[in-house]
């Protein structure tokens, strides 16, 4: 009935996201709103966070009828403003200190080190626009070195020499305010420890390497204080440094006592934390001539790269778990009854510098789309386009389309993958 409808609240969607979304909802149980659409949150020079907090609360306030969830599936501003939202409407939601302990990547370390030491890396915080940066590096090389606020690799950096740290220093100089100014301006809503104070989003962290073996993602929710973890998606890297994602793919190969062990990890930093009623996803790596595990990273959300994959290999994307865990409910969230065993998300990489002489129109893409079937395919240029000035790119190369693929097997699923990449034909010509 229209009475039992729930007023769902998006905060920075595109079409794409708002059609899966959408497709979840087969009895008309919900009603969703875009508070921001996907351009206005991320698509400027620089995050305009102020202006999203107070707008959104504004829009919250003048709407006329109950909010019931309000949610969101991207990395920042959205997942560190998420939790600031919901408290005046009393909605379910992990707190911001507890997501700021995710998010903010030294702090996230500093806690990590007191209940998971053994699956953490050296590290040490640095401040890039001190003179004397260098005595600040507690660590050898080589290391990586990072802002405290990022994301997708973005200013991310392997150093091995005083030349590459020089170098690193002056990129991320010249870039990181695009994170730091409104990742400063949220930090002021939480009562930071002394330790974490003075390291701002101006500041970055140090750590010793931790790339080796394979790697993965963990995908879960807490709820009521309990740890759930619904699947396990594989990451597979290429490139310079091995440090760009080729494709996530799922399910994960990784053995399930392995992968027992990653969740036993989880629920200690969770539990310590205090971390609840929200959906995670947390990325490890495992050595396995080592036989040892390292936790890489902690995020507060679900992983929007991975909602395709949930829905050919489980029947729904897990939109479904951050919608109903924002609604109070534990989720239930199928398994194996999508239409494929394996599914992947392609990232197609270039790494040198060039312009787009050749690329479909969106009329020709909707063609692929056709002659494909099952495939979603979206481009990240157009003919022109210079792929130095792509935004939001890792250090060392430049993601041009991903492509989402279903299929029986490994085999299948790789050939598909080099049938849809000729199909799409993008033509590139080397620029100085």
């Amino acid at each position: 009935m229209e009475t039992s409808m729930k007023n769902i609240f998006i905060f920075g969607t595109d079409d794409f996201d708002l059609a899966q979304i959408r497709a979840l909802d087969d009895q008309g149980q919900y009603r969703l709103h875009q508070l921001y659409d996907y351009k206005e949150v991320r698509a400027g020079a620089e995050f305009p966070v102020q202006k999203l907090y107070t707008g959104a609360l504004k829009k919250l306030a003048d709407f006329k009828g109950p909010v019931d969830a309000i949610v969101g599936f991207w990395d920042f501003p959205v997942s560190t403003l998420l939790p600031l939202l919901r408290k005046p409407y009393n909605l379910p939601s992990p707190s911001f200190e507890s997501v700021l302990k995710c998010e903010h990547k030294y702090w996230s370390r500093l806690e990590q080190s007191r209940v998971v030491p053994d699956c953490i890396p050296d590290f040490c915080e640095v401040d890039p626009f001190s003179d004397d940066f260098r005595s600040q590096i507690t660590l050898s090389y080589p290391f990586w070195i990072k802002p405290v606020k990022a994301v997708s690799s973005y200013l991310g950096f392997k150093v091995r020499n005083d030349a590459e740290l020089e170098h690193a220093i002056a990129r991320i100089r010249e870039g990181i305010s695009r994170f730091a100014n409104p990742f400063n301006y949220l930090l002021q809503f939480a009562e930071l420890p002394a330790d974490v104070a003075a390291v701002d989003g101006n500041h970055c962290i140090a750590e010793s390497i931790i790339a080796k073996g394979r790697q993965c993602t963990l995908e879960g929710y807490v709820y009521a204080g309990e740890v759930t973890v619904y699947g396990v998606v594989d990451s597979i890297r290429e490139g310079k440094h091995r440090s760009s994602f080729s494709r996530y793919q799922y399910p994960s190969s990784i053995p399930g006592h392995i992968q027992q062990r990653m969740i036993t990890i989880t629920e200690k930093f969770f539990g310590h934390i205090d971390f609840d009623n929200g959906p995670f996803n947390i990325e490890y790596y495992w050595d396995s001539r080592r036989d040892r595990i390292w936790l890489l990273e902690v995020n507060t959300r679900i992983s929007r790269s991975h909602c395709p994959l949930f829905q050919k290999v489980d029947g729904e994307t897990h939109h479904k778990v951050m919608i109903e865990l924002a609604l109070g409910k534990r989720p239930a969230f199928p398994y194996r009854q999508g239409k494929y065993r394996i599914a992947a998300k392609f990232m197609w990489r270039v790494y040198d510098d060039a312009q787009v002489t050749h690329a479909p129109s969106p009329e020709q893409l909707e063609e692929l789309q056709r002659q494909f079937t099952d495939v979603d395919i979206k481009l990240h240029v157009k003919r022109g386009d210079v792929l130095s000035t792509l935004k939001e790119q890792d250090s060392y190369s430049f993601e041009v389309a991903v492509i989402f693929i279903g299929a029986g097997s490994q085999s299948e699923l790789l050939r598909k993958y080099r049938e849809i990449k000729t199909a799409i034909r993008i033509e590139l010509e080397p620029v100085d």
